[in-house]
Formats: structure tokens, sequence, C-alpha cells
């Protein structure tokens, strides 16, 4: 075999090279003692095992030896240097070779071996033919070795379509092409193929007509890739939305700092909302709840009319009925008005029965619906354990619906509004240590203290005369008082058990009646509060004066309190009340 494949071999060398006319293979074998044209040294070639050739390349040299023994052939020094003396005696090469071809080819070891001659035209070794070699053959070349094997008469694998073409004669060959590049997108270096037109039609797969190394490359037919018209459009697209975009986002910027807040105009429209203020909320967070009630377009607008507003931070927590789709300046409005405001307010010194009323009307219910269901549910709306302690009070919620704004709305339950009030008050009286104030002030629980309080919201007309108040419950608490030896005797206590309000109360009227809350006519204090009192009359009730009051009068029947510590200067100032009043 010789180094261009399995063809007819190569052309003899002209008659000036030692190795002519040596009669081929033979010739050249036996004349192995002579100098070798490649490199000046006998060669000596073993006979090798032979090789087979299938359908799937070469049995153990594969095409790699094929590479390296071409490769080594280039490298040796007594022929591949020669290439121009080579090229010249080419063409005495065609003319010769025919009739040394049959000599050499007779005195080879592939004697009866048909031939194989190469076709010009272009279609390869014609099947059933053996080449031979006009040259030794090189040891490190592993198809030199194999004359046995295709000696044997078997099938020439070259024939086939899945056979790798032979290499050109030496006459014919063609310099290596250049390798593509898969990445290059043609002839605009550098540009994107997706900015690239394609007049051809054809893809990029390889021709199944050509032969091995036919693979065609990009931008190899058509010329030079036309712009597409679309790819352009895109990039329009692309560059005016990113215009857009900064156009957009720099109007925003420039209306978040300088220009006025989105906002409705108007007073709203016919449809009504309720609009729940927790306690607390500050004007941002109320404006976010008018805002997803729809009732404001932003809550920066909010704010704005808030605080332009002057009574604008006096709105307070509770429930507002409003119009969707108002200018924020009405909302504010219309949320100090009280006719908008869905809340139940517990002012300080409230009774119980006046805040079941008020929850009614706010819901919309039946009179007394409220008053019921605190009779029923009062164990489950969170009072404090030491509420309650006696059978003898009359309303187990009375001075637990602690003063404040509460929500009450249209659709809202009764004990929904009494539970969010009960909590306020526990939350509250935790705040202070109850049982240890019971203790220093010789009171018996929390809830006598808190009953304290209710008797200072009660009887107190301003804060200058709270702590004077309690001195005088704490002095006629103490059974051994020579002024009243533990009678509290005040008509507030006497009012609550008849749901009144009255200060003209007859001495027979007083005494004729035994009700644990009468104080005319039992000693300490009524079982439990007889109002809700507020943080003023608490802190009152727990840090009293010490001056020595006993008695108190309104000398004038309604805002003026004067206090005294002995009998005789009660009567002067019952006769100053009776001279006041007319009576």
């Amino acid at each position: 075999m010789t180094e261009y494949g399995r063809g007819e071999g190569s052309e003899p060398w002209h008659p000036e090279d030692p190795s002519y006319g040596n009669g081929g293979w033979e010739g050249q074998q036996a004349d192995a003692g002579q100098q070798s044209p490649y490199g000046g040294q006998p060669q000596h070639y073993p006979q090798q095992p032979q090789q087979q050739y299938d359908n799937g390349g070469w049995d153990d040299g594969r095409q790699a030896a094929y590479g390296q023994a071409q490769q080594q052939y280039q490298q040796h020094d007594g022929q591949y240097d020669q290439h121009q003396q080579y090229g010249q005696h080419q063409q005495q090469y065609g003319q010769q070779y025919d009739q040394q071809h049959q000599q050499q080819y007779d005195q080879q070891a592939y004697q009866g071996q048909p031939q194989q001659s190469y076709d010009e035209n272009g279609n390869g070794w014609a099947t059933g033919t053996q080449a031979q070699m006009p040259y030794p053959a090189d040891p490190s070349d592993p198809y030199g070795q194999q004359a046995a094997a295709y000696g044997a008469g078997q099938q020439d694998y070259y024939g086939s379509p899945d056979a790798y073409p032979p290499p050109e004669p030496p006459g014919r060959r063609r310099a290596e092409p250049e390798p593509q590049i898969d990445w290059d997108p043609g002839p605009d270096q550098g540009e994107h193929a997706f900015f690239a037109g394609d007049d051809d039609s054809e893809d990029d797969s390889d021709d199944p007509k050509g032969g091995r190394g036919d693979r065609r490359g990009r931008g190899d037919k058509g010329g030079k890739k036309r712009r597409s018209g679309c790819a352009c459009l895109v990039v329009l697209l692309v560059f005016g939305g990113g215009t857009a975009g900064v156009a957009y986002f720099g109007y925003q910027y420039y209306q978040n700092r300088f220009g006025a807040a989105p906002d409705y105009a108007g007073d709203g429209t016919s449809q009504m909302v309720t609009v729940q203020v927790p306690k607390g909320a500050g004007g941002y967070a109320i404006g976010r709840l008018l805002k997803d009630a729809g009732v404001v377009k932003s809550v920066d607008a909010f704010v704005s009319a808030q605080e332009q507003n002057p009574k604008g931070k006096a709105i307070q927590a509770g429930a507002y009925l409003l119009k969707k789709e108002m200018s924020a300046e009405s909302a504010v409005v219309m949320m100090l008005d009280p006719k908008s405001q869905n809340n139940v307010q517990v002012i300080p010194g409230i009774r119980n029965i006046a805040v079941y009323k008020r929850i009614d009307e706010k819901l919309d219910l039946a009179s007394g619906t409220t008053k019921k269901t605190a009779e029923k549910k009062y164990k489950s709306l969170g009072l404090p354990s030491w509420a309650n302690d006696n059978d003898d009070i009359k309303d187990p919620l009375e001075g637990f619906l602690y003063p404040g704004t509460y929500p009450a709305a249209k659709g809202m339950k009764p004990e929904t509004v009494l539970k969010e009030m009960v909590t306020q008050a526990a939350e509250t009286y935790g705040k202070y240590d109850l049982e240890a104030k019971a203790k220093a002030l010789k009171l018996d629980s929390p809830l006598q203290v808190i009953t304290v309080a209710s008797l200072v919201e009660a009887e107190g007309k301003t804060e200058d005369d709270y702590r004077k108040m309690a001195e005088v419950v704490y002095n006629r608490l103490n059974l051994a008082n020579p002024e009243t030896y533990g009678l509290l005797q005040f008509d507030s206590t006497f009012n609550y058990l008849k749901n009144e309000s009255d200060i003209r109360i007859s001495e027979s009227e007083i005494k004729s009646n035994k009700d644990p809350y009468n104080t005319y006519t039992n000693k300490g204090l009524p079982p439990g509060p007889i109002d809700n009192p507020g943080d003023v009359a608490l802190k009152a009730a727990l840090n009293p004066t010490d001056d020595g009051w006993y008695y108190f009068v309104a000398t004038d029947g309604l805002k003026t309190t004067e206090f005294a510590k002995t009998h005789a200067e009660f009567l002067r100032l019952k006769d100053k009340f009776d001279a006041s009043t007319g009576s």
C-alpha cells in the first residue's frame, strides 16, 4: 500500500534515481544493501500481520495510523525534500507508468490479484484491482505491511458509499481548504446573524452529494447577506420603547418630587363605604385605608389635605361613613363631621345602659338588643378574672366599657363592639398592679379600686377635686371615723340603682330603700362600679390626697364643689347650696 491510498501506486522515479530500474518490489528488496533513497541507510521491512478493512474502518491501525505514516514519509530527507525534482519527473512518470506497472506487479507478493486502475474522471479506484508500491514500505506505515491481506481477493470497501474517498494521485492533489469557523457570521465581520438576511434558501447542512471536505460554510453562496427589514424594525422598536420608558419614568420621577399628588375632584359619588380607622393610626395609615376603600385617589393627596386643614389632626379612631372617589379635601372635611362617624363614643362617667342604647342606634338594632347580648355573653367578652366577684352586681360589664371611640357601623354585631371596649379596659387596668394597690388602700379586691374610681368620676366636677373626692371615699370607709362611721351617703349610688340622675332625693325615699347600691342605708362600697371611669379618675383613686376631707357639696348645684372636714362645716356648705338653688 502506498502513501496515496489503495490506488495504482506512485509514479516510478526518474532513471537517474538510484532506485530506478530495480525491477519493482523484487529489485528494491534485493538491493536492500545499497543506500536507501530515504536517508542513506538500508531499509528492512519485516513481515507484518495483515490488517483488514471493513465498513467500520481499519481494524487495528485505524485512520489515525494512516495519517501518522504519511507524516513520517514527509519527514524523510531522502525523498520529500526533493519535491522540485519530483515535479520535473512527474510527466515522464505518467508516460512510463503503464510499462513499469505490469512488470513490477508480477514480481510482488500481490501475484494472482486483479489490477485496480484509477478513473481519471473522478470516480475513484476501479473495483477488483490492487495497487503496488514502487518503493519499499516504511516500517512505521501500518498500511504498508498489508500486502497479503489485499491479495486475498476481498471486497473493495472503497467502492461503498460509506467509505472515505481515496486521496488524489500526486498530479491531482490540491491544497487542503482552510477550516471553516462556525461562529463566523459571514462576509460582514462582527455582524450578528439576526441582522443579516440570506438570499439562499439552502441551509448550512453538508451537501449529501459532496465528498469529504465539501462542507459549505456560512456565506459561501449568494454573496453578501442583505440586512433584514424586519430586524431593523425590531431595532427601531427596541430603541423607541427604551426612549418611551425613559420618558415615562422621568415623568413619574418629576411628579413624585415636584408634581401634585393624584386626586379626585368633587364630593364623590353616591356610593357609600364604611372605613374603620384603628387606634394610633396616623395620616399615612388613614390615607392608605381610604385609598384601598376607593375613597381617595392617593395617600399623598390625603396627607396633604389633612395637613392643610387646621383641624385635620383631630381625626380619631373609629368608623366613618364616606363616599367613593372623593377629593382628599372633601374626605378630610367629612371625617371631621360627627354625622359621618359610624362610631360609639364612650365618655368618662357614662353608664352601661346609655352605651347599650347608642350601640343599638348605630347598628340599627331594636332597642334593648345590646343589653340582652351583654347579659348573655359577658363571660366571653374578655373580662379580667377578678371582675364580677359577687352576686349583687347589677351589670357585670359596668366599669369595663372603657371610655373611647369605637367603630359601630351597620352590619356589625353588638358583641363585636362590646368586646373591643372590654378588651381596651382590661389592657388599661393591666398596666397597674391593682391587687397590690388594693391592699395598700385597705380595699378587698381590684374591683373595689375600679368602684372607687367610678364614684370619683360620678361625684367630681373638675380634675382638681378628683383626688380630694377619693380621700373623702377612703376616710368614710373607715368604720372608726367619727363623722360617718362607715357610711358613704353618696347620691350617685342611689341614682344608679334607680337609673336616674336626680340630685333631689327625699330623706324618706332614701331611708326606705335597702338596695345594696344605696350607700345611705348600707355601709361600705356598693357591689360594683356605677359607671365607666376614665384615666383621671382612676389615677386619683390610686393617689388620693391626705388632708382630712370627709364632706363635699356642689354649692352652685353644677360646677363648683367645696370640701369640709367636719359636720359643722358641711352644714354651712349645705346652706350655701340651698341659697344658690332657691330651695
